[in-house]
C-alpha cells in the first residue's frame, strides 16, 4: 500500500479549529497574556487599545483597531520565544509552581481573538528587541507552516508612547486583525475587562505584587489617552480592602467572616502521592449592608448590591490566581445569593483533581461534582460509601466529595441566616403596620380577652415593659436574629401593644411552626426549612426582595396556590390515617375548634 505525505489533519483547518477554544471573551484572552507576564516576574502590565477612526453612514466613528500587552518581566531569548508561539510548548510547560504550565496561553488566546498576533520582546534594550509572529492568512495560503526565525526589531514608537515607561526589559504582544473581538471600541474592552481582571488577579493587585493599567488611544495620538486607569481589586468575598466596591464598601469591608469555621482545610493527595492543601473559605454580608442605608430602595438596587450581582458564584482560586466563578451552588431565582462569598483555593498540584482545563477558565471536575453531589450522597447513602463506589472506578473526582459537600452545607446555612436576617429587619419596620396581621390578630385577641377568654401568654402582660422586651429581644436573638433588628422589633411590639411576634428561624425536626409565651406575647417561629414556607410564606411575601415581572408575580401565586391545597391535603390524609376512631374524632373536633378561630380572625382581616 502506497502512502504520501497527505496530513491527517490539514495545517490551516486544525489551526481555524483551534480558534474556537472556549475562551468566554476577550477579557478572558487577554488574562492569558496577563499569566505570561506575572510568570515572567512582571511587576507591571499594560493593557493599551488603539483605535482607528473610519467614515459610517456619513459618520466618523472610533473602533478597535489593536490590543497591546505590555509588561517588564525578563524578557524571552530566541529559544524561549520559538517555543512561547508554539502551541503546547512554552519555557513553563508542567511548572506545577505558577500560574502558567500548559503551553498553549500566548498562541491560543490570541488566535482566538485576531488573525495577526506579533511579539517583541527583550532582555537588556527595547530597542535590540528581537520579534517574531503567527499569521493565519499566511497559515491558510501555506505560507506559514513553522514558527518564523525571530529577528532584531525595536519596540515600535507608538506602543513606548502609550505605556508609562518601558524598561529594559519586557515583552509586548500585539493583536491586529481583530476578527473576533465581540466589543468594538476600546471602551467597552477596558470596561468589561477592569471587572473580571480586578477579581482574576485580585491577590496580585491588593498585596501590590502587580499593578496593571488599562488606556486606549486614538490611531496616532499615543500621548493623548481617551482611557486611562488602574485596575482595582474585585474581592467576591468582599473581605479586601480597598476595592472597586462602591463607597463606602471601597474602604471597608462588605462582608464579615461565616462562623467560627469561616475557613475549613482539607488535605488531599495528587497523582504523584504528594499531599496538598485544598482551602475554603465561606463569608456573608454584614447586617447594615442589606439596610441601603435608609434609601428606601432594595438594597440589591443599591450601587453596592448592583456590584455584588456580578460577583455571584463560588470563586475558584489556583495559584493566587482565580479560574472562575462556578455557579452550580447558585439558584438563579434566589436574588439573596449575591450577599455570601465562598472562595475555594487549591495548588497547580491538583490541576488533575479539579479538572483543570489548559485555558484556565474552567475546573470541569468540581463542576461535574457540585452538580451531582445531592444525588451522589443520595444514591449511595452518604459521603463514605460515595467516596468507596467513585474510587472503585477510579474516578478522579474522590477528594471533591468533601469539599462538594462542605460547600452545600455552608451555602444553605448562609442563605438561612440571610433570610432571617431580612425577616428581622423588614418585621422592625412593620411592626406598626395598622393593616398588619399581627394588629388585626391583636384587635381579635382583645375582644376576646374582654369576654372573658384567657391564653397561657395574658399573664406576662402584667410584667414591666423593660423585662418584656428583654425576655423578647433574647428569644428573637436565639432564633438567629441580630440584636439590633430584636431589640428594635421588641420594643416596637410592647410599646405598640402588640399579642403577636413571627420569628423565621431554622428548627429540628419537621414541624411547619412553634407557638411559645414570652414576654406576655405569642412567640410564633415558623420553620424556614419546612416545604409549606419555601412554597407559602417566602412566595406570598408583601415585600419581596427583588421587583418581580407580572409573569413571576403570576407563577409566584399559582405556586402559592398549590402549596395552600397540599397543605389542606396534607391535614386530610392526616385524619383520613388517624386510628383508632377515637384519634380521629379527636382530631375533627380539634379541627372544628381551629376553623373557629380562623373564621373569628380572618374575617377581621
Amino acid at each position: 500500500m502506497s502512502t504520501d505525505n497527505t496530513p491527517l489533519i490539514p495545517t490551516s483547518l486544525a489551526i481555524e479549529a483551534m480558534r474556537d477554544n472556549g475562551y468566554r471573551n476577550t477579557a478572558y484572552a487577554i488574562a492569558e497574556l496577563i499569566d505570561n507576564s506575572i510568570t515572567a516576574g512582571a511587576t507591571r502590565v499594560e493593557l493599551l487599545c488603539m483605535e482607528r477612526e473610519a467614515l459610517v453612514r456619513e459618520r466618523e466613528r472610533r473602533n478597535i483597531h489593536q490590543i497591546g500587552v505590555l509588561d517588564n518581566g525578563r524578557g524571552m531569548n530566541v529559544s524561549v520565544l520559538l517555543a512561547a508561539l508554539q502551541f503546547g510548548n512554552g519555557e513553563y510547560l508542567n511548572d506545577r509552581t505558577g500560574i502558567s504550565r500548559f503551553g498553549m496561553g500566548l498562541p491560543s488566546s490570541s488566535i482566538s481573538q485576531c488573525r495577526l498576533v506579533e511579539v517583541w520582546t527583550w532582555q537588556r534594550d527595547p530597542d535590540a528587541a528581537i520579534y517574531s509572529y503567527i499569521n493565519l492568512d499566511e497559515v491558510k495560503a501555506g505560507q506559514q507552516s513553522t514558527v518564523p526565525l525571530p529577528e532584531a526589531r525595536p519596540v515600535p514608537a507608538m506602543w513606548r508612547d502609550a505605556a508609562t515607561s518601558v524598561d529594559d526589559h519586557g515583552t509586548l504582544v500585539v493583536w491586529s486583525q481583530l476578527d473576533r473581538c465581540q466589543w468594538k471600541t476600546a471602551r467597552t474592552i477596558i470596561r468589561n475587562s477592569e471587572f473580571a481582571i480586578g477579581r482574576m488577579y485580585r491577590r496580585f493587585i491588593q498585596s501590590e505584587r502587580v499593578a496593571i493599567r488599562m488606556m486606549s488611544f486614538l490611531e496616532g495620538y499615543p500621548h493623548d489617552p481617551t482611557e486611562n486607569k488602574w485596575a482595582q481589586a474585585n474581592d467576591p468575598g468582599y473581605l479586601m480592602v480597598p476595592t472597586s466596591t462602591p463607597a463606602p464598601y471601597d474602604k471597608t469591608p462588605m462582608f464579615d467572616h461565616h462562623g467560627e469555621k469561616w475557613e475549613w482545610s482539607h488535605i488531599v493527595k495528587s497523582d504523584d502521592g504528594e499531599e496538598h492543601k485544598i482551602t475554603a473559605r465561606f463569608t456573608i454580608a454584614k447586617p447594615d449592608v442589606r439596610n441601603a442605608h435608609g434609601s428606601g430602595q432594595p438594597a440589591g438596587a443599591t450601587p453596592h448590591g448592583k456590584h455584588a450581582k456580578q460577583n455571584v458564584g463560588v470563586s475558584l482560586v489556583r495559584a493566587d490566581r482565580e479560574l472562575e466563578l462556578e455557579m452550580s451552588f447558585v439558584d438563579p431565582s434566589e436574588p439573596r445569593d449575591r450577599w455570601w462569598g465562598v472562595e475555594i483555593e487549591f495548588p497547580p498540584n491538583l490541576d488533575e483533581v479539579f479538572g483543570v482545563t489548559n485555558n484556565k477558565q474552567e475546573a470541569r471536575h468540581f463542576t461535574d461534582m457540585a452538580n451531582t453531589i445531592e444525588d451522589l450522597l443520595e444514591d449511595e447513602g452518604g459521603q463514605n460509601a460515595a467516596r468507596e463506589a467513585l474510587a472503585e472506578i477510579g474516578d478522579p473526582r474522590v477528594p471533591l466529595i468533601e469539599v462538594a459537600s462542605m460547600v452545600q452545607r455552608s451555602v444553605r446555612q448562609m442563605r438561612q441566616l440571610l433570610r432571617i436576617q431580612q425577616k428581622g429587619s423588614r418585621q422592625r419596620h412593620k411592626a406598626t403596620d395598622p393593616e398588619s396581621a399581627e394588629q388585626t390578630a391583636t384587635d381579635v385577641t382583645r375582644r376576646r380577652q374582654k369576654e372573658g377568654n384567657r391564653g397561657v401568654s395574658d399573664p406576662g402582660e402584667t410584667e414591666s415593659p423593660i423585662n418584656r422586651q428583654r425576655d423578647l429581644t433574647l428569644a428573637l436573638v436565639e432564633s438567629g436574629y441580630e440584636e439590633s433588628d430584636a431589640a428594635a422589633l421588641a420594643e416596637q411590639t410592647v410599646t405598640s401593644d402588640l399579642k403577636y411576634v413571627f420569628a423565621e428561624t431554622s428548627l429540628e425536626g419537621r414541624m411547619f411552626f412553634t407557638v411559645s409565651p414570652v414576654g406576655g406575647e405569642v412567640f410564633i417561629r415558623l420553620n424556614s426549612k419546612h416545604p409549606a414556607y419555601e412554597n407559602l410564606i417566602e412566595l406570598l411575601a408583601d415585600d419581596p426582595d427583588e421587583s418581580l415581572t407580572p409573569d413571576e408575580a403570576l407563577a409566584r401565586l399559582r405556586r402559592a396556590h398549590l402549596g395552600i391545597k397540599l397543605l389542606l391535603i396534607s391535614w386530610a390524609r392526616f385524619e383520613d390515617e388517624a386510628f383508632p376512631e377515637e384519634r380521629r374524632l379527636r382530631i375533627q373536633d380539634i379541627r372544628t375548634d381551629w376553623g373557629r378561630y380562623a373564621w373569628e380572625y380572618l374575617a377581621n382581616q
